[in-house]
């Protein structure tokens, strides 16, 4: 077994899905949790999404060899302050945000004398809070180590199988790297699908009971893009500025010449990149990283 006993800080999807999971997955590992809102802590109590939900984080990683914390990016360093002085010294401190540059620098500020390794699950939904979490978030989806050079080389293999235990598969990423991979995977997608939405329902010869009721396919799945965690969406964005504004940069260009297309009528041109596009459509698909079922495997109610 890699860890006995992780301490869970946050306890959301993601934080109540890691609780779920590591019981159903990892006999043996006892589980610890904390969250800054007293109702989440007593609504994980209640749903069991770990063995014992603490009233302060110190509490919580006081025999913990794993500490995992599930907060929004932007409140990384003032988590890891908050059980810093009850922080086991073998202890490996890793996270789940999906801006691995920053919360690095957070962590390793705040924690100076502890091993570091941050982690990004590529996993989740529009879902917040402790009634969203399940077992198998994790299930067939992939894990970013982002580790320091130095980092403890026996501490990211037992972490690596941490996360494999768990269902995952697991990459070692550079967090650069990692920054700028998820601002043209997951980050820049949101902020689209933020914007459209937005717009949508700002159109003023359009009313909203037209945007709700007639919605298509399209414009539904950008709806539930955006209706995930504003302030977990707000911090990622503000701590991964620089890869963000660097990807949106050259959306504007390529959003620029397809404007130009469709004014020149260049049917051509248009059907070049729908065609591409296409195609790597189908390849996410063959990866087992979505549903190939028509509407995405979902039933009309």
């Amino acid at each position: 077994m890699s860890f006995e006993r992780v301490a869970i800080i946050g306890l959301g999807l993601l934080g109540g899905s890691l609780g779920l999971a590591i019981r159903e997955n990892l006999t043996g590992c006892t589980t610890t949790g904390y969250d800054a809102d007293p109702k989440t802590r007593e609504r994980a109590a209640q749903l069991g999404l770990v063995d014992s939900v603490k009233e302060t984080a110190s509490e919580a990683v006081a025999d913990a060899d794993l500490v995992i914390l599930c907060v929004p990016v932007g409140a990384m360093a003032d988590a890891a302050r908050d059980f810093a002085g009850s922080l086991p010294a073998g202890a490996v401190v890793t996270d789940v945000g999906s801006s691995k540059q920053s919360v690095g620098e957070a962590l390793a500020a705040a924690l100076p004398d502890h091993t570091i390794i941050p982690a990004h699950p590529v996993a989740g939904t529009e879902q917040s809070g402790p009634d969203a979490g399940f077992a198998s978030l994790f299930s067939h989806r992939w894990c970013i180590l982002t580790p320091q050079e130095d980092a403890p080389s026996d501490a990211v293999a037992k972490l690596t199988q941490f996360w494999e235990g768990l269902g995952a598969k697991v990459e070692i990423m550079d967090a650069e790297h990692h920054d700028l991979v998820l601002a043209v995977t997951s980050h820049i997608p949101h902020l689209i699908a933020y914007t459209i939405v937005g717009t949508a329902s700002d159109l003023e010869d359009v009313t909203r009971g037209e945007v709700i009721k007639y919605s298509a396919g399209g414009f539904r799945d950008f709806t539930r893009i955006a209706a995930s965690d504003p302030v977990m969406w707000r911090d990622v964005f503000l701590n991964n500025r620089d890869a963000v504004l660097e990807v949106l940069g050259r959306f504007n260009e390529d959003l620029s010449a397809l404007q130009r297309a469709i004014r020149n009528g260049d049917g051509e041109k248009l059907h070049e990149l729908f065609s591409r596009t296409r195609a790597i459509r189908r390849s996410i698909i063959e990866e087992g990283q979505d549903d190939a079922r028509p509407d995405f495997g979902r039933k009309d109610h």
